[in-house]
């Protein structure tokens, strides 16, 4: 995969970022355990990683979270802007091999996948929970709990929505050597 140039990726931040509150503001399903819902940003994200890298799949996250924290009136939980962050970063280290320019299929998919669940693994049934114990402390079995349908709910959207959204991105681009000079 080429490099992006830093005006490239700047630009996909803060569209990435706002595209990533927009849905976790207005596309999240409530789930039945208070305070997490089923998220679908995350399969955005995982898109976004792949493609930027990690700085800017962190940054996405990170930003996009605390927009959406700040939108709610609660103020900012930190602890899961953090995990959303690590998340980004993770998927986007994951995901480095990964050329969906040129080929998104079978091997890909799979690595893109493995990747994510590792990312969101992390970041929801690791960190968070931790953070949420360490900042705010909070009990454990909530947060874990809370930690777990998050994660598990991340996982299943973005392999959906993040799968989905590679596969389009990846047949829409020209592949190399596919346009010929006429005579």
């Amino acid at each position: 995969m080429k490099k992006k140039s830093p005006i490239t990726t700047i630009v996909a931040i803060g569209i990435g970022a706002a595209l990533f509150f927009v849905l976790g503001r207005f596309v999240a399903i409530p789930s039945p355990v208070p305070n997490t819902n089923i998220s679908t940003q995350y399969g955005l994200l995982a898109f976004m990683s792949v493609i930027f890298g990690p700085i800017a799949g962190a940054l996405i996250a990170f930003v996009g979270h605390a927009l959406i924290d700040m939108s709610y009136g609660w103020g900012i939980w930190w602890s899961w802007v953090i995990a959303s962050g690590v998340d980004g970063l993770i998927m986007g280290l994951l995901m480095k091999s990964i050329n969906i320019e040129e080929k998104f299929e079978g091997k890909e998919i799979a690595k893109f996948n493995i990747a994510q669940v590792i990312a969101n693994a992390i970041a929801w049934f690791l960190v968070a929970p931790v953070f949420d114990i360490i900042i705010y402390a909070e009990p454990a079995n909530k947060v874990f709990m809370q930690g777990l349908v998050g994660g598990i709910s991340n996982i299943v959207t973005t392999a959906i929505i993040g799968t989905l959204l590679a596969l389009a991105y990846s047949k829409a681009k020209p592949k190399t050597g596919s346009l010929k000079k006429e005579n």
